[in-house]
């Protein structure tokens, strides 16, 4: 159906951080794209244009992830957002694609339930209006702005803001990371992050706090051994694939505070 293509084609990159928003996984963010777009050319013919096309499809995705949840037998994986998969070619589009994807405030949400969690993301992240986000979730206003006032107060008792401003990249830290890491310089790299300083691995439950349990351990996985670090970067922030020989071993994806490493999220290769 050409006229459909024509028309929805453009929106499938911020559809997918949509989507990646509310289920915290590329996969299933993915397949519920792909369920929006079969429910949504299925539907085409009687579509009435009383609202966007872009308006339309942001609603069936909605409830398309909405069911994803409900099916799931457990809480998905976080799981990185290559920045390469959701490009936009308009501006509203690449508006919608960087907002609320960084990793912290993504995991924050998949503890949200899952009305409330797409309550904030098409309220606070999209700035929808209530009374469209209440037709989407077939709720009533009220309902919404009830759900929207407890999942800003667990994100308040997390101290995370969707709103958060990115501190503009320095690349200098960056090199120096990279060849800090392959060259095994715990020196370089004691200089490089904060005194609290936090490493993650998902979907693995450990987590290192404070540069001494940080550096402890990734002292045990630089030395002795020769990493490549090549650059990419994944949920709107700078990030390393990091290889032993031409095997790639783990994504390590860098939050920055103050001209240092805050925290280090590296998704292990599965």
């Amino acid at each position: 159906m050409t006229g459909f293509s024509a028309a929805a084609d453009s929106y499938r990159g911020e559809l997918l951080a949509h989507c990646y928003r509310l289920l915290g996984s590329v996969q299933d963010a993915e397949d519920a794209v792909q369920e929006t777009y079969v429910r949504a050319w299925r539907a085409y013919d009687r579509f009435e244009g009383r609202s966007s096309v872009r308006r339309w499809l942001y609603a069936i995705a909605t409830r398309a992830s909405l069911t994803a949840i409900e099916q799931r037998s457990r809480r998905a994986s976080l799981e990185p957002l290559p920045d390469t998969l959701v490009s936009a070619d308009d501006p509203a589009g690449a508006v919608a694609v960087r907002a609320g994807v960084r990793l912290a405030f993504v995991a924050a949400l998949q503890h949200l339930p899952a009305r409330q969690r797409a309550a904030l993301v098409l309220r606070d992240v999209l700035d929808w209006p209530a009374a469209d986000v209440a037709e989407m979730l077939g709720m009533t206003t009220a309902g919404v702005n009830s759900a929207l006032q407890r999942a800003r107060a667990t994100l308040k008792r997390l101290d995370l803001d969707p709103d958060e401003v990115t501190e503009p990249e320095d690349t200098a830290l960056l090199d120096r990371y990279a060849a800090a890491f392959a060259n095994a310089d715990m020196r370089q790299l004691v200089a490089l992050v904060h005194d609290d300083v936090i490493l993650d691995m998902p979907p693995l439950a450990e987590t290192y706090r404070g540069r001494a349990a940080v550096l402890d351990f990734l002292a045990g996985k630089v030395q002795g051994l020769a990493w490549r670090m090549v650059g990419t970067r994944a949920n709107g922030q700078p990030a390393f694939e990091c290889y032993l020989g031409d095997e790639l071993h783990a994504l390590h994806v860098l939050t920055l505070r103050g001209g240092r490493i805050k925290q280090l999220t590296v998704f292990l290769k599965g």
